[in-house]
């Protein structure tokens, strides 16, 4: 009897530690199936049972950090770092949670930290570099992202940070290179293809950029921004029909965007389909009625439509809010001269002189005698 009662008192103590490992192991499935609520419920259960256990804390800060719970998972990373200060791996995830907090310098230091712990630490440097770009510090986000390649080479989406970084510093040969490298690991990311498609038409390769496009869609018909991109090329090569259809499939999916409306106008403006061009700037101005690019355009419509008053007004809307521009002035010279105002017309031509068009000049000598 003794020795069963022994038995009987040891037994549970090592189940109990199985059990833990147990449940550990199904968090991380929970984790991975993107369960998190049931992860979070498990991780908690654990913690009652070892609140000093630093990986568990940690797992749960990962998990809120999923849920959106930004300060829970501090809260969580900061307990685990309590317990060890040298944690990398709660630093960096603690890193992440600040970053989606907007605080950058905060998320960088702790970046800083789990790098100083852990120079092998890829995800460290990969996630201070989205930090540095936020910072428009494009010099160290390319070094980070460097250093995340060199530690992690068979990784896309390392490459491709790579390249947009090189993009916006206007290194679009070096850009496209990593596009490259990065599509050879993952040949269905229509993002790579779409941000490829963009630095080719920045090397003024439209037809190139084209082909990247139409690879882009076949991956993801729904994504607007791809379909005006391509609309771009399609313009830059002449194609105004095809530019036409990519402007329209791409506000059937997003009308909410002014500048498509615009382009789409600018479209039908090269078409000689003037109405449908002033319908066009009638949304982009009814969506932004403060971009004065949208009224010098629809005046321009107008005046292609020899309604040189309707031109007139959009002129002086477009210069109420941009005085400064000599063109609209010059532009809006022109049309009071159409329509028989010639003395305004010339104070109008004068103003573009002095605010620096040479075109205005010549106009000024043809209509201002």
């Amino acid at each position: 009897m003794r020795v069963l009662f022994t038995l009987a008192v040891f037994l549970p103590s090592f189940l109990f530690a199985q059990s833990s490992t147990e449940r550990l192991m199904q968090a991380e499935e929970l984790i991975k199936n993107n369960s998190f609520n049931e992860a979070i419920e498990l991780l908690s259960e654990l913690l009652k049972e070892e609140p000093n256990n630093k990986e568990v804390l940690n797992k749960r800060g990962f998990v809120k950090n999923q849920l959106g719970d930004f300060y829970g998972a501090i809260g969580d990373y900061n307990f685990a770092l309590e317990l060890d200060s040298t944690f990398s791996e709660a630093l960096n995830n603690r890193g992440e949670a600040k970053f989606n907090l907007g605080d950058d310098y905060g998320a960088i230091e702790d970046y800083d930290r789990a790098i100083k712990f852990n120079k092998k630490m890829a995800e460290a440097y990969n996630n201070r570099g989205f930090a540095k770009y936020n910072v428009d510090n494009l010099q160290g986000a390319y070094f980070d992202f460097s250093k995340a390649i060199e530690l992690d080479p068979k990784n896309a989406d390392k490459y491709f940070n790579r390249a947009v970084v090189k993009a916006e510093l206007e290194e679009y040969i070096g850009a496209i290179d990593d596009y490259n490298q990065s599509l050879k690991l993952d040949s269905s990311s229509a993002e790579v293809y779409n941000f490829r498609g963009v630095a080719k038409y920045n090397i003024e390769q439209p037809s190139e950029a084209i082909a990247d496009y139409d690879k882009a869609i076949s991956l993801d018909d729904k994504d607007p921004i791809i379909y005006e991109n391509r609309a771009l090329a399609r313009t830059a090569i002449e194609d105004f029909n095809g530019a036409l259809e990519d402007y329209t499939k791409s506000i059937e999916l997003y009308a909410e965007d002014p500048d498509t409306h615009n382009l789409r106008g600018v479209i039908h403006y090269n078409l000689k389909d003037y109405d449908a061009a002033i319908t066009d700037y009638d949304a982009a101005i009814t969506l932004d009625p403060y971009n004065p690019v949208y009224y010098d355009n629809r005046a321009l419509a107008k005046a292609a439509n020899e309604d040189y008053k309707g031109a007139v007004k959009d002129y002086s809307f477009s210069i109420e809010l941009y005085p400064q521009d000599p063109e609209t002035f010059h532009q809006r010279g022109l049309a009071k001269i159409q329509k028989g105002d010639n003395y305004d017309g010339c104070l109008d031509l004068n103003t573009a002189v002095e605010l620096g068009s040479e075109e205005a000049q010549d106009s000024l000598k043809e209509y201002c005698k």
